[in-house]
This record gives structure tokens, sequence and C-alpha cells, in this order.
């Protein structure tokens, strides 16, 4: 019977040194693979920087009035990535324009009002010095509205708000000398078109390095809503750009009046208009199919 228990006892410990070594070996493989991941190899920093930018960035920031329709403006600016034959990336915040702008040939300004009220310094000066070293900015409509807080880009764009219409069809003409240019060639030299128009402080016609495509004719409707008219908002008079080029500084500006909502920019002649503004941009050649 000793000799029993002594053989039970025995084979317990064996069984429990058994078990110990097995933990101990779990341990060290459950360790492995926990660990394996987060170990650069060889000490090599893991890359986190982004791989999938294109070569338009769309802004959509605003520092004062925001139309409701400013998101769905993005999203129609996004979907022309197959027009332009170039990726089209989308982005609201701030700290994207001194972050990831350098990757981008052109900024996109989709109805950015007044921004000196949510860019910063740092923010402003990166825009300013990308596009000194040839970036490329389209303007959308109320992109021209109270930016006379950042004296850079209001010399930039030219001029600044005023006042503005309804959504009304007026008659659009174009400048002789801008008539082969691909963003407005190819729809005669007057047509009638559905927009909000704006009005703007002065005319850029004239400005050195301005070059304007459009100009609209304020007898063909009234050229200030009543909600202006109470506010002694202003017509421009005979000489009326909604549409323009400005290639001082070492970039390329373009603005237009279309794009306050959707229904500005779903004709063939908007889709024209942007896809061909945003290549001027870029410095790339025209496509003209649309």
């Amino acid at each position: 019977m000793a000799s029993l228990s002594v053989a039970w006892w025995s084979f317990i410990q064996s069984l429990m040194q058994l078990m110990k070594s097995f933990s101990l070996a779990l341990t060290v493989i459950l360790c492995g693979i926990f660990s394996w991941d987060a170990t650069p190899v060889h000490g090599a920093t893991p890359d986190r920087s982004p791989k999938n930018i294109g070569t338009v960035l769309v802004f959509s920031g605003t520092g004062w009035y925001r139309h409701p329709e400013v998101p769905a403006l993005s999203g129609w600016l996004a979907r022309r990535s197959s027009d332009l034959q170039l990726q089209v990336d989308v982005t609201e915040s701030p700290a994207d324009l001194v972050k990831i702008l350098g990757r981008y040939k052109v900024l996109v300004l989709n109805n950015c009002t007044e921004m000196a009220a949510i860019l910063n310094e740092q923010q402003r000066e990166s825009i300013e010095n990308w596009y000194e070293a040839g970036g490329g900015i389209v303007a959308l409509h109320a992109s021209l509205v109270r930016q006379t807080g950042w004296e850079w880009f209001n010399e930039l764009a030219g001029c600044d708000f005023d006042s503005d219409s309804e959504y009304l069809e007026a008659k659009v003409l174009v400048d002789p000398a801008a008539k082969d240019h691909p963003s407005v060639r190819g729809h005669g030299m007057e047509f009638l078109y559905k927009a909000d128009w704006t009005n703007h402080d002065r005319s850029v016609t004239g400005l050195e390095g301005f070059q304007v495509l459009l100009r609209v004719d304020e007898t063909s409707y009234e050229p200030v809503r009543k909600y202006f008219r109470d506010r002694e908002g202003k017509a421009m008079g005979k000489d009326h750009p909604i549409a323009w080029l400005h290639t001082n500084g070492g970039g390329r500006f373009f603005y237009t009046e279309l794009g306050h909502d959707v229904r500005s920019l779903s004709t063939p002649f908007a889709r024209q208009h942007i896809v061909e503004a945003i290549r001027w941009a870029a410095e790339l050649q025209p496509i003209l199919r649309y």
C-alpha cells in the first residue's frame, strides 16, 4: 500500500511538471504572435504616409454663409473624375491644406466664404507658397464672398462680393479674345443660361494678368434681388464679368460665378466649363469630349 502511494505521488509530480512546461511554452508562443506585427523588421519605421492621393483637391470649408448644397456640390465635383481623367479628392479640414496640399496640382474652392475666419496664418501661407510654386486654383461662385480679410487671396481674385440675383435666366456673352479658351468655346458668342448671378465690388476688366472669359448682360435679367436692394446692393452695369483667369504670381487662378447649387452645373456647358477650368489650372491639354 505504501509503495502504491509513492508511485501515485510520483505520477502527480510528473504531471504537474509537464503542465508547467506546457504553460511556459504556450506563453512564449502567444507573446510571439501578438508582438510580431508591432515589431518593425530590422528596426524599420512603419510607413503611414497616404498612398492614394489624387491630382485635384476640393476644399469646402466656409467662414460665413454656407449654402446647404455645398456637400452635394463636392459630390458633383468628385464625380467629374472620369471626365477630367484625374482623381478628385474632397476635404473640409483646413489642416489638410498644410499636410497634403503639396501633393496636388489643383485646389478647387467650393463656395468657401470668408476663408480668413477658418484658416490660420500657417494654412493661408501654405496655400500662398503652393500657388506661387505653380499650383492652380479654381474658385466657384461664393468663394469670392468676404475675402478682404485675406489680402493675398483678395488680390489674386481681383474683387469681392457686393450682392446677387435670384436664380434667373440671363444672356451670357463670350469675350471675343477668349472665344477659343476650352472652358467656353463651342457654344457661340452668346447664349442663355440660368444661375444665381453675383455682383462684385469692382470689375476685373483691364487688371494686370487678368483675362475675362464671360460676361452677363444685365439688361436680360434683374441683377439685384430684393434682399440686397433693401441693403443698397448695386448692379455692375455693362461690364459684368462672370468668369475669368489670373496668371500673375507663379500659379493659375480661375473664377466662375457658376456653382451656387447643383442645378447651375447640371448642363453640358457647365460640365465643359468646370472640367476644362480644372485641366487648365493643372496645365493639362483640353479634352473637349463630355
